[in-house]
């Protein structure tokens, strides 16, 4: 049974509920992954599971209600592939409900470890040239994941696939793969293995825009129209067989 489309007021409370879940999973698998042992390799691949997992299951879940972006880049290439009469309201309202939820996500992870929630910012400084490089890169990639989905029509794979992606973007890039503007602003609030310096916040966030941009020019340039690649990857129906 189909859901009747939600409210913009619902689809941003959904992006704030989504956006702020997400973060705690971040920080606070980030916090958990501290406690348990010194070993950075240890604590990646903590936060890497725990992110893709609980990433997947919100995708998942909130998915229906309001697309499920939570990160600004994701509703911006969207509302800019899709311009519609009202997209641009639409991405105003999840923009701010992504950022509000990202810092109500950090400081709640906080919390739930028995720190004072915003009592202390990040100070992990993380603005160096090659990890604003791996920043633009992630976002590029989870850009593309997210357009080539939609463009080749299978926007269903979105949980396991965007889950996926983030997973070993972690790992394969220097940053870590914050690609999110709205989480990068949540991780300031939060002095643990997770967390940016706010001094970083805004070169990793314009570095996101960057990639962007790249994610939306290769997903133009590979796809093209979606209709012709659903239609090219389509079998052609059978030819009907002549009679005599």
């Amino acid at each position: 049974m189909r859901m009747s489309p939600a409210s913009l007021p619902r689809r941003a409370l959904a992006e704030f509920t989504g956006t702020a879940s997400l973060v705690a999973v971040v920080v606070g698998s980030g916090i958990r992954a501290d406690s348990l042992s010194q070993d950075i390799g240890v604590r990646l691949l903590a936060n890497a599971l725990a992110s893709a997992i609980g990433l997947g299951l919100l995708i998942a879940l909130i998915g229906p209600l309001s697309g499920a972006h939570f990160n600004p880049v994701v509703t911006l290439s969207e509302w800019w592939s899709q311009r519609r009469g009202d997209g641009g309201r639409e991405a105003l309202a999840y923009i701010a409900a992504q950022l509000a939820g990202a810092v109500a996500g950090a400081l709640l992870a906080e919390a739930m470890f028995g720190r004072a929630p915003g009592a202390v910012l990040a100070t992990e400084q993380r603005a160096e040239l090659h990890l604003l490089l791996g920043e633009a890169v992630a976002t590029a990639g989870l850009v593309l994941v997210v357009q080539g989905l939609r463009r080749i029509g299978r926007p269903s794979l979105a949980p396991v696939a965007v889950a996926g992606y983030i997973g070993a973007a972690i790992w394969f890039t220097s940053s870590g793969s914050f690609a999110n503007p709205a989480a990068t602003v949540g991780r300031a609030f939060s002095d643990s293995f997770t967390g940016i310096a706010p001094g970083s916040v805004p070169a990793f966030a314009a570095a996101q825009l960057l990639g962007m941009l790249i994610g939306m020019a290769l997903s133009v340039l590979l796809y093209g129209n979606g209709g012709d690649v659903r239609a090219a990857s389509e079998p052609k129906p059978a030819e009907p067989r002549r009679t005599e």
